[in-house]
């Protein structure tokens, strides 16, 4: 379904939207650590069979957004308060992995679990770092990585998320900024496209961009073609550095 399509949406829908669509953050950090808040998100890497990177942080991405956009984040849903506390902060994102028996819990504690082409990551309901629950508290933030593979030309009805090659991110780091791009990228659409996009499920393509096509891609965002995400700079890279780059479909 086109975006003209739509022709009535959902008062909770149009909500999440226009939370999104407020901006990103704004508030400090509370002055008690165990009171920061963040979103963790779990990212299924088995030891046997692990997923393709690119797969894996597409799922990250549409977990985040899905979460976002969902009615129990909302005016009165079950999840409002905990999502607008996270929201209306210093967001932060981490992400952690698990396999087996440490996935299969993941997926009891509140969230969302995206599969895309056989890879699995699970966006949790945010909260304070110092409630983190038990089950996924003990998993690994770190310590592992995923090869940078090549998937060829993206879905041209699909927003891709254009991650910047030349940081070197960890597979952890960039699962947390392309679910920074697919918030901000819903935020920044007219609702009437996020509608649309949520009927395919928020499905969205990862890429690595190179030094000429990141160039290119740095042009769109300077003629607001392009939503960018610049990081503050806690882990990895520098702060300010623009990590990724998210762009809605041309034909949209």
């Amino acid at each position: 379904m086109t975006p003209e399509a739509v022709t009535e949406l959902d008062a909770g829908f149009l909500a999440c939207h226009a939370e999104l669509a407020r901006g990103y953050g704004g508030g400090g950090d509370p002055d008690d650590p165990a009171l920061v808040q963040a979103m963790q998100m779990v990212l299924h890497i088995p030891k046997d069979e692990p997923p393709l990177r690119s797969s894996l942080l597409a799922a990250a991405a549409t977990a985040v957004v899905a979460l976002c956009m969902d009615p129990r984040v909302g005016p009165e849903g079950e999840w409002e308060q905990r999502y607008l506390t996270w929201k209306r902060s210093r967001i932060r994102k981490v992400a952690r992995r698990a396999r087996g028996a440490q996935w299969a819990a993941a997926d009891e504690v509140d969230g969302i679990t995206v599969d895309i082409e056989g890879a699995q990551a699970r966006a949790l309901v945010p909260g304070a770092v110092g409630e983190i629950d038990p089950r996924i508290r003990r998993l690994q933030i770190g310590g592992t990585d995923l090869e940078h593979d090549r998937p060829g030309p993206a879905d041209p009805d699909l927003p891709v998320l254009w991650v910047n090659a030349e940081l070197g991110m960890t597979v952890g780091k960039a699962a947390a900024q392309v679910g920074h791009a697919s918030m901000l990228l819903a935020g920044a659409l007219p609702v009437r496209q996020v509608y649309a996009w949520s009927l395919r499920g928020y499905r969205c393509a990862v890429r690595d961009a190179g030094p000429e096509q990141w160039a290119v891609l740095c042009d769109r965002v300077r003629n607001g073609s392009a939503t960018a995400v610049r990081d503050a700079g806690f882990t990895e890279v520098a702060p300010g550095s623009m990590t990724v780059i998210a762009a809605a479909p041309d034909r949209w």
